[in-house]
């Protein structure tokens, strides 16, 4: 009772209300922030895994001894591994793709066979226009919106794919050059990927870079990619030759340590906002066991032992803590569910483009909260708000009634 009443503005007590404010304002808006960065962060790291392995394997097989020629049977086996979902034959290079208006951009041409495009759901799933049907023909290529962006390009017009990798003639290297129509244009939302790659019938592009009855490599897709060092030995058994294994943390590590580092960083110089509203906590209580220096001598007076009067502060402080640590919750939760809302609302306010995704690679912002990661952030609020008011409650504690008449 008496430590919420300490809590409640009285006229001569302004000054300390306001500090009480600008504490509670400061934990919740450091708690808010904490919450919103690391969900973004964890969401952008989901978004960009799910993608990047959505088209590329979770475990890349190359051949050592002899040529892949036995693709189609070493994938066929490597099917029936239990763990493994499905497992795609590949041939890919690089070329120059142009369309008919003399636009070009690089591309990465990957030769795969339609049911193995068919399992890939991250690009079959999102086919904008045209249709995979007939795609082993050979007849067409299917290409990602960006590049149809960059290129001028639609479904039925030619895209024109020039290789360095030439015929060798008398009069030297030649390049290779040759037109398809565009038979699909999928999207899936990064933007690196609906940019740059093509997908190209298997029988075609062993034609089309020397690859006849060959494929380059393997790419394995399993159910549980975390999992994926107790599959490499069953996989190396069933495929019965030497193989060369590369797992996508190996192919991607740089990339995704880099995205740990910029997390761990930012959570600990915004843990300081939360530090820097604690010590206001500090400061509020400090002048309040200055003002309550008569108050602390009619309680000692009455019987109030010392652990009671520093309960009371220890109670005040930790109030606003607690109320500050509640609404930065829920302020974090109400902007994490609508992040993309808020982004569009100041990308229009401000005329400019937030979160591009030509350099950020998505093309929404993702927000994914992590429930351990939420509660170690309350967790920290309030234990630093808690520490926050164990000096001012213990100064409090320390005066005798004839020394806190003082204080009057």
């Amino acid at each position: 009772m008496v430590a919420w009443r300490y809590l409640r503005s009285r006229r001569k007590e302004t000054v300390i209300s306001v500090i009480a404010s600008i504490s509670f304002i400061g934990i919740m808006l450091g708690v808010a922030t904490l919450i919103i960065v690391m969900a973004v962060m964890n969401g952008f790291r989901a978004e960009l895994l799910t993608r990047i392995l959505g088209v590329n394997g979770h475990l890349i097989v190359q051949p050592i001894d002899r040529p892949l020629d036995d693709y189609a049977e070493v994938a066929a086996r490597i099917n029936e591994v239990d763990g493994v979902h499905y497992a795609i034959p590949l041939v890919e290079g690089q070329v120059l793709a142009s369309g008919s208006v003399g636009r070009g951009t690089g591309a990465l041409v990957r030769g795969l066979r339609e049911e193995d495009l068919r399992k890939m759901e991250l690009v079959a799933g999102n086919i904008r226009n045209g249709t995979l049907d007939g795609f082993d023909a050979g007849e067409g290529v299917v290409i990602g919106v960006r590049m149809a962006e960059t290129l001028g390009l639609a479904v039925g017009d030619a895209i024109t794919l020039t290789s360095p990798e030439g015929d060798v003639t008398p009069f030297g290297t030649v390049a290779r050059q040759k037109a398809y129509p565009v038979t699909a244009i999928y999207q899936v939302g990064m933007s690196e990927y609906d940019a740059t790659i093509a997908f190209l019938a298997l029988s075609e592009a062993q034609l089309y870079f020397n690859f006849e009855g060959r494929a380059q490599t393997i790419e394995i897709f399993v159910d549980n990619p975390d999992a994926i060092d107790e599959l490499k030995e069953p996989i190396e058994t069933a495929a019965r030759r030497q193989l060369f294994l590369t797992d996508w943390r190996q192919r991607n590590q740089t990339f995704f340590s880099a995205l740990e580092v910029e997390r761990n960083v930012m959570f600990m110089i915004l843990t300081l906002i939360v530090l820097v509203a604690a010590l206001n906590i500090i400061s509020g209580l400090i002048m309040l066991v200055k003002d309550k220096g008569h108050d602390i001598a009619i309680l000692r007076t009455m019987g109030a032992t010392r652990s009671a009067v520093m309960r009371i502060f220890m109670m005040t402080g930790a109030a606003i803590g607690i109320t500050g640590t509640v609404a930065g919750v829920v302020l974090g939760l109400l902007v994490c569910l609508n992040v993309e809302s808020i982004r569009q609302f100041f990308s229009w306010l401000s005329g400019a483009t937030l979160f591009d995704p030509e350099l950020y690679f998505l093309s929404r912002l993702p927000a994914k909260m992590d429930a351990s990661e939420t509660i170690s952030v309350i967790v920290m609020a309030l234990v630093l708000s808690f520490i926050a008011t164990i000096f001012p409650a213990w100064r409090a504690a320390r005066l005798d009634p004839v020394e806190a008449l003082r204080y009057e």
